[in-house]
């Protein structure tokens, strides 16, 4: 249950009076999710979701993600656009967070995309990269290298047997991949950096939205592409679909073809991505709140995705 901050009918009816919508009919619980308490909202002639931020570094990238969908809706994204209250600001304050509330997305996430879906998705990443193109803020990666070393101290504290040897091979990789990050190194601009099944919408044959823009940063593009990769192309165990890999791959470059430089360090940043999601899952299933109804994952399968990054098939 993705609901970490409980609130009541009557408070959010409260907190909406300051939105232009009309009569909120339902309020419900979203049940998916691991980082933000979510609910749909629905009134007489739409729907919504509203989004309270639990996370402070989330909490301070909040004027970047929501400026990010509100520039890619306006360029014909298909994302849900934050809405602005009666005073024109994307955000406010609900039992002690910051909130905000976005249009509510046609659609749903596939747990079986097919190869066409796939190519899809990573033609929409694409158009995402090119659209935008223009958006004038900037945010460091909240879960770039300077967060892995934080969170790899951390579980250190606790890590044994299995997770401790994954560690020590973490350990040794967080050198070279760190300089992967430089800005000077690779086109850069607005990314999602989490562009998971989960988060892209499916409405028939279409993608109805992309969602969950809050750990969008400035990063270098093919990260992304690495990132999605390794969400999309791999199995519940860690093993690789070379067909979906090929697929994504296909689509993003139907779109965006990427440069030489950045074809020859897609493996590098593939193996940066399982880094990343490895020490986030490897830090929450160590650090697990019970208070929290939420299901910490395993991080080994995802680890397991380092053996093809670090395969010649991969390159």
């Amino acid at each position: 249950m993705a609901v970490f901050t409980p609130v009541l009918d009557a408070e959010a009816k409260a907190f909406l009076k300051a939105w232009p919508i009309s009569e909120v009919i339902e309020f419900t619980p979203i049940a998916e999710g691991v980082q933000n308490t979510n609910y749909r909202v629905r009134t007489r002639d739409s729907a919504y979701v509203l989004t309270l931020f639990e996370g402070r570094e989330e909490q301070a990238g909040l004027p970047y993600c929501l400026g990010l969908m509100q520039h890619l809706g306006a360029a014909g994204f298909a994302t849900p656009s934050p809405v602005a209250d009666l005073d024109g600001r994307l955000q406010g304050e609900l039992k002690g967070r910051p909130a905000a509330l976005v249009e509510w997305a046609a659609g749903a996430w596939k747990r079986r995309p097919s190869e066409v879906d796939v190519r899809l998705a990573g033609a929409t990443l694409a158009d995402l990269h090119l659209k935008s193109r223009g958006f004038g803020q900037t945010r460091d990666n909240p879960v770039g290298p300077r967060r892995w070393r934080e969170l790899a101290d951390r579980s250190a504290e606790r890590a044994q047997g299995a997770d401790a040897a994954m560690l020590d091979q973490i350990e040794r990789l967080m050198p070279e991949l760190e300089k992967l990050f430089d800005p000077q190194l690779l086109p850069q601009g607005a990314i999602h950096a989490d562009y998971f099944p989960d988060n892209v919408l499916f409405d028939g044959d279409r993608i109805g939205g992309v969602i969950d823009f809050y750990f969008g940063c400035t990063g270098a593009l093919a990260y992304d592409l690495a990132v999605a990769l390794s969400a999309w192309g791999f199995d519940a165990e860690g093993r690789a679909d070379e067909t979906a890999l090929s697929a994504f791959r296909a689509g993003y470059e139907s779109v965006r073809p990427l440069s030489a430089r950045e074809a020859s360090l897609l493996p590098l940043l593939g193996q940066a991505s399982v880094v990343r999601f490895t020490l986030t899952r490897l830090h929450d299933r160590l650090f697990h709140d019970p208070a929290h109804f939420v299901t910490p994952k395993d991080p080994a399968p995802f680890w397991k995705r380092m053996e093809w990054w670090q395969s010649p098939v991969s390159a």
